[in-house]
């Protein structure tokens, strides 16, 4: 309650990211920019007469994005109201008197060679000018109403949830929020069933329109072919009046007759060529007034499809908002045997269940979220505790939410650069394209290419296979360690659990040839998940294992995977001076707690985030990781701590951040989020300065294992000269044997 009543702090003045959380401030940041972009419209540098458009981001980011109504917000009274008209009035007035000093056709700047006519039209097209700006004014205020409303409506909700004195009162609103799900799922599936009809009548519509085309290219065919009889013609007639035939002397009036009846024809055949024209014309004008009406539903098509995206994003909030408070509501009930409780736990136990597809009677998907995800990991894993199982189910809610809505803004133009990409070849394009993550239908394609780049000058035809031949001969001392981490690769995905799947004996394989092909490593534990990643990526056997080589011999340094693990260990001292210099806060409260991040952070540098992050954000990790090196693996580090830093700073005992610790990776959700930390916030970041981190570290992490070395050799020489030394009261394994 008290976190309630407090102020908002607030907001940037950019129209990016607005939320109903604190709509007045945003209103008024709304109305500031529009202002600002007036003004800079009318010192524009556009041509004299025209009014430069307005900026088309600025409107598009208008758009108030759901929030959370459990959130405490601004009070909605402290919102601006709507604009008045004689405010909008006096704006128009203002705009008219700036242009007037800059606009040529005004009376400070007319020109004596101007007329009255020219000057009656500037004035024209002005008002036409400011009658479009009134109405987008207009519209904008109406939007403002009811982002309001919704507001207004949220904090009432909020207000009685927290003004409830008892629990039946928290669980009725509770089940108004399932009623209101009810509600929002029949207002989806009226849309789909209208979504549907616009599909059909778009059918309808692309069947008339290739009619049409089919009948005009059969009139422009029967044209085209009357036009070349008409030239013919011509030039038959042209002919004979250029070379007249010698004709026999015939009577007088033939020859007049024959000419005359020339001339006729001639002219039934312009007239032929006016009416074809004529109807040519009138073709292409239905021709062109059917590909706009096509135009239109297409578009409206995909309004609705963007629409009913929003819709179920805003849905899977509801859901994991719904979920989360069943959640708050257990951790207050405990364990207590009440009414309440045993009621909790049977909407606990229908949430988990619940699947959209199911309830919905027509077959619309609400909530699409299937078990598997497109590579074969569970999208919600099936934890024993109950409280975890919550928690996974809230996660893939909100991980859908996050791609139905970047979907639209953010997938699908970077779908349409990487299609027009074409050949791949180093560049800064091509940088940038691929931290912001690879579609998944051209992964497969520019992984080999980026482990092609790594590894061509190792790569040899018919290597792999010689070292599958190789291990049929005779097996390697790592073979048995292989099969005892075939079993605990990725227990969550199919590919591996499946005991029919093929995954398996490709890993094996794809192992078995690595450890021939480096034997100062063999195989070390870790391995198997980077195949197991390449694998499902690239699915051949001899692509997974050169992307193997890449990493371990071209893009880690030596070492990595030695017996020491001597590069290993210096990374994580240089993670922490580089943890210690971007989040000095969160290092500080984990120095007062005693924790030490290389418990959680040494198996992320070793499988690069095999087990820790989502498959969604882990592939988009690999993107670029192939590309830049170790480099990303460090940015992503930073970033995941970042991301969570506001979370670990609430936690005060040190074994509750090691709980946390554990599994708070999975917790992220926001991809594009942790992308932007990653290579943004963390900014600058010089391979120099990893480089220079990495040779200080690596010389004490030497010096320190010479003096454990030295400690070892002095304890071993002393214990060698002492001899064995058998103690007063025992006996020793002679005199025992004697004995017997």
């Amino acid at each position: 309650m008290a976190a309630a009543l407090q102020p908002v702090p607030a907001m940037p003045l950019a129209l990016q990211n607005i939320s109903l959380k604190h709509l007045g401030t945003e209103i008024q940041n709304t109305m500031y920019n529009i202002r600002g972009n007036r003004q800079a419209q009318g010192t524009g540098h556009g041509p004299p007469g025209e009014d430069p458009p307005l900026s088309v981001e600025p409107w598009r980011t208008q758009q108030p994005l759901p929030s959370d109504p459990g959130t405490p917000g601004k009070d909605p009274a402290d919102s601006p109201k709507s604009t008045p008209k004689s405010s909008l009035t006096a704006n128009l007035i203002q705009k008219a008197k700036r242009q007037n000093s800059t606009f040529p056709f005004f009376a400070e700047g007319f020109t004596r060679t101007r007329t009255a006519q020219e000057k009656v039209l500037a004035l024209e097209q002005q008002v036409l000018m400011l009658t479009k700006e009134l109405r987008s004014q207009k519209e904008l205020v109406r939007i403002l109403h009811k982002a309001l409303e919704a507001a207004q409506q949220e904090k009432r909700a909020s207000s009685a949830y927290l003004a409830a004195a008892e629990d039946k009162d928290r669980l009725e609103l509770v089940r108004h929020k399932v009623r209101q799900i009810a509600e929002l799922g029949r207002q989806v599936e009226a849309l789909e069933q209208e979504r549907e009809s616009l599909v059909q009548t778009a059918g309808l519509r692309e069947q008339q329109v290739q009619e049409l085309r089919q009948h005009v290219q059969l009139l422009m065919d029967k044209n085209e072919a009357k036009q070349q009889v008409i030239c013919k013609l011509s030039e038959k007639v042209t002919q004979d009046f250029t070379h007249p035939p010698i004709q026999p002397p015939g009577p007088p009036g033939a020859a007049n007759r024959d000419f005359l009846s020339q001339q006729e024809k001639m002219e039934h055949l312009k007239d032929d060529m006016e009416a074809y024209r004529t109807q040519n014309r009138f073709l292409n004008s239905e021709i062109h007034q059917v590909t706009k009406i096509w135009r239109r539903v297409a578009e409206k098509e995909r309004a609705l499809l963007m629409k009913c995206a929003y819709l179920q994003a805003k849905n899977c909030q509801v859901e994991s908002k719904y979920l989360a408070g069943l959640r708050r509501l257990q951790e207050a009930l405990g364990g207590e045997a009440t009414e309440c409780s045993e009621l909790l736990k049977q909407l606990i136990q229908e949430a988990l269940q619940w699947e959209a597809g199911e309830a919905s009677a027509d077959g619309v998907e609400l909530s699409p979220i299937s078990e598997y995800d497109e590579y074969g990991f569970l999208t919600v894993p099936n934890y024993e505790m109950e409280d975890l199982k919550l928690l996974a189910k809230i996660q893939a809610l909100e991980v859908h939410s996050h791609h139905l809505l970047a979907h639209e803004a953010v997938e699908r133009p970077l779908r349409e650069r990487w299609a027009a990409l074409g050949d791949l070849a180093p560049s800064v394009e091509l940088k940038q394209l691929l931290r912001a993550g690879v579609p998944r239908e051209h992964r497969p394609r520019v992984w080999r290419w980026l482990i092609h780049l790594r590894v061509q000058h190792l790569q040899s035809p018919g290597r792999y296979q010689e070292l599958l031949n190789r291990g049929q001969v005779r097996d390697h001392p790592a073979t048995r360690q292989i099969e005892l981490d075939l079993n605990r690769t990725f227990p969550n995905n199919k590919h591996f659990t499946c005991p029919t799947s093929s995954f398996p004996d490709k890993l094996r394989r794809v192992l078995l040839a690595f450890s021939w092909q480096n034997p100062t490593i063999g195989y070390c534990q870790g391995l198997n998940r980077l195949a197991a990643i390449a694998l499902l990526v690239l699915e051949e056997e001899e692509s997974a294992f050169w992307c193997l080589v890449a990493i371990v011999e071209t893009i880690m340094p030596a070492d990595y995977y030695s017996k020491t693990l001597m590069s290993s260990q210096v990374d994580q001292r240089v993670l922490q001076d580089l943890l210690l210099e971007k989040l000095p806060r969160l290092m500080a409260h984990l120095g007062q707690h005693r924790v030490d991040l290389s418990f959680i952070t040494f198996n992320w540098f070793l499988v690069v985030f095999a087990d820790s992050l989502i498959s969604n954000i882990l592939l988009r990790v690999w993107d670029a990781f192939l590309y830049e090196g170790t480099k990303v693996v460090f940015r992503y580090a930073l970033a995941i701590f970042k991301y969570n830093e506001e979370a670990i700073l609430r936690l005060q005992d040190g074994l509750e951040i090691y709980q946390y610790l554990r599994f708070f990776t999975k917790t992220i959700c926001n991809s594009q989020k942790l992308m932007n930390i990653a290579f943004n916030d963390m900014n600058p970041f010089p391979m120099k300065q990893l480089q220079q981190l990495r040779t200080a570290h690596r010389e004490r992490l030497q010096a320190e294992l010479h003096e454990l070395e030295q400690l070892k050799a002095e304890y071993l020489e002393t214990r060698n000269s002492q001899g064995p030394v058998v103690p007063e009261g025992c006996t020793s394994e002679d005199e025992g044997e004697g004995d017997t």
